[in-house]
């Protein structure tokens, strides 16, 4: 749980918003910084070796400047002239200004003593464009084959590690500060160690989502406690072996979550749960509920399936009608502005959903990125089948999950106000 702070030394919240509950599937959340420390910031950039084992990241961040530490969803928000301030003494060799010390004691009950800022903290480069999140895919590979999946065929397939390297490079100089790393299951993939690894040490505050049957794995739990994720998702696909097994149609599934979330547990890491809800497991709604505050965890309901990213609907069956929810009337997001999201491919773009005109980033590097608000914005125009709508203004989906849906014939009250409004 973040601090609170008294006086000159408020702290700023930087807590990823929960996204809606409804969709099993979204862009991880914005951090939401809520407070200034020290006033108008002064413009710098400043430079510093990369080191593994920090404790802070001081970093840009889209118009804004964060200290914040790995394993924590809390930060602060610091002006130019302190992050100038840290390249300089990076530069120096120089122990932590007194300001850091205070900060990091109010905020994480952290003490500094007197530590180098080279002993400390990392410093990220200002970057050239303004992206501060991203997710990437590190394989569609997985070793469940959930009935309501929305990846559709799971190929195990994707970039080479050399390839990988760059790719983190580019996100690194693009700006991203918050990284989500998923799949398929990402902790099954050959090279996640690896990935994890160079990632945590370019200075980003790294997101796991995962089913948690790899977590009890010894190497990836000591991994995790020693290079500490902000959070890990899992996803929560039943309470008992019958339902949970059967939704992922795999024998011994639920087993291996019940070990992994013991391990999780045992070891403290930060987790919060995702339960899907389907035709499948939705009788289980209130016990996977208590499941969770017997653990003490935070969670979110997901009961709106999606079709899949190529726009099948094999997966819609799935759909518990009972749990249908309503969703929020969608009012924008910042995809492609200052987020977005990588394929196994190394190929970019504005979200998870919105597939279509990727930017191959091992063939562009990082300067592709500037076409990808451009195509942010043209994804978004509501055109085909939403093309004139009276009631645009109150669409409760963005137009590239509702072009997924029309082209998987969805029924129209699982996504459009004109299904609902007939029905």
């Amino acid at each position: 749980m973040p601090a609170t702070g008294a006086g000159p030394l408020s702290q700023a919240a930087v807590r990823p918003r929960p996204p809606p509950s409804g969709d099993h599937h979204t862009a991880p959340p914005e951090p939401d910084i809520t407070t200034n420390l020290w006033g108008s910031p002064d413009k710098v950039t400043c430079d510093q070796e990369m080191t593994a084992m920090y404790q802070l990241i001081a970093s840009p961040f889209i118009d804004d400047y964060l200290i914040v530490r790995p394993g924590h969803q809390a930060g602060v928000k610091i002006p130019r002239r302190n992050y100038l301030e840290l390249g300089r003494a990076a530069a120096t060799g120089a122990q932590s200004p007194q300001w850091l010390a205070d900060t990091a004691r109010k905020a994480w009950g952290l003490e500094l003593g007197t530590s180098k800022v080279t002993e400390t903290v990392i410093i990220r480069d200002q970057s050239a464009f303004s992206f501060g999140r991203a997710s990437y895919e590190l394989n569609l590979g997985c070793n469940y084959d959930c009935e309501h999946c929305y990846l559709g065929l799971k190929t195990f397939s994707g970039l080479g590690w050399d390839q990988r390297v760059r790719l983190l490079y580019t996100m690194r100089d693009a700006g991203v500060l918050w990284l989500q790393l998923t799949g398929g299951e990402p902790l099954i993939d050959q090279l996640f160690a690896d990935t994890y690894t160079l990632a945590y040490d370019l200075g980003m505050m790294l997101h796991i989502s995962s089913n948690a049957s790899r977590l009890h794995n010894q190497a990836i739990l000591d991994l995790l406690d020693t290079r500490r994720p902000y959070r890990i998702t899992v996803s929560v696909y039943g309470a008992s072996e019958a339902s949970y097994d059967g939704l992922v149609r795999r024998r011994g599934a639920f087993k291996l979550f019940e070990r992994g979330m013991t391990a999780a547990l045992e070891a403290a890491l930060p987790m919060r749960l995702n339960i899907v809800l389907t035709k499948t497991n939705a009788h289980e709604e209130a016990v996977m509920i208590k499941m969770a505050e017997r653990w003490g965890l935070e969670y979110l309901v997901y009961s709106n399936l999606s079709p899949t990213i190529y726009g099948g609907a094999e997966v819609l069956p799935a759909q518990s009608t009972e749990h249908l929810r309503a969703r929020k009337p969608f009012t924008g997001c910042n995809a492609g502005h200052t987020f977005f999201h990588v394929d196994p491919h190394g190929k970019a773009s504005i979200c998870k959903v919105g597939r279509d005109s990727q930017i191959d980033l091992s063939a562009e590097g990082v300067h592709g990125l500037r076409r990808l608000g451009a195509i942010a914005d043209n994804l978004m125009l509501r055109t085909g089948g939403c093309s004139g709508c009276q009631l645009s203004g109150t669409c409760t989906v963005c137009r590239p999950l509702a072009k997924l849906y029309q082209d998987a014939k969805a029924p129209l009250n699982t996504y459009c106000q004109h299904g609902r409004s007939s029905a």
